[in-house]
């Protein structure tokens, strides 16, 4: 079954190439990392986890068909990803039906990160990496914010993907650590 719900965090805006976007130098090489958002965040931190706050099935949103063609429905997965008990990132997954057909273990992985998952695999291919900034609230995080947010659709097995990312305040402590 179907749900029609929004997610969290509408992804509804003008997106730009983030190598064309104005980024702040703390954030910069965190928005444009073409590897694994979750190894490098891993490399900086000492205590990582996934806290998936949804994952359930939906009709995909107009906004994302350009980006996603041929779909009707998807599964949304919204996570937190946190680095030493801090919310650092913010990210939504759509996950095409035909591509949970094709890549099973996708339909269920729990708390392990997408990226753990898709990075191993040799026909990965990631489309441009596109910016904007979004507000941003969780009020069970006690966090409302405007956020510099990346997207990417990756093709997995000849199979679309779309992730989309948001660097929460707490990644202030981690872009330091970089420079």
């Amino acid at each position: 079954m179907i749900v029609v719900s929004i997610p969290f965090i509408s992804l509804d805006s003008s997106w730009q190439d983030a190598n064309k976007a104005v980024l702040p130098a703390t954030l910069a090489a965190w928005v444009l990392e073409p590897a694994s958002l979750t190894a490098r965040l891993k490399q900086h931190c000492s205590e990582f986890r996934v806290q998936v706050l949804q994952e359930r099935p939906v009709a995909l949103p107009n906004f994302l068909q350009p980006l996603l063609p041929n779909t009707k429905q998807a599964q949304v997965r919204e996570v937190i990803l946190w680095c030493d008990n801090q919310p650092c990132v913010y990210a939504q997954s759509w996950l095409p039906e035909q591509t949970i057909n094709t890549l099973r273990p996708l339909a269920s992985l729990g708390e392990r990160p997408l990226g753990e998952y898709i990075f191993q695999h040799q026909s990965l291919r990631r489309g441009p990496i596109e910016a904007t900034t979004l507000a941003i609230e969780f009020a069970q995080l006690n966090l409302a914010s405007t956020c510099y947010v990346r997207r990417s659709v990756f093709q997995l097995e000849n199979q679309p993907l779309l992730v989309a990312e948001a660097f929460l305040p707490a990644m202030a402590n981690l872009a330091r650590l970089v420079r």
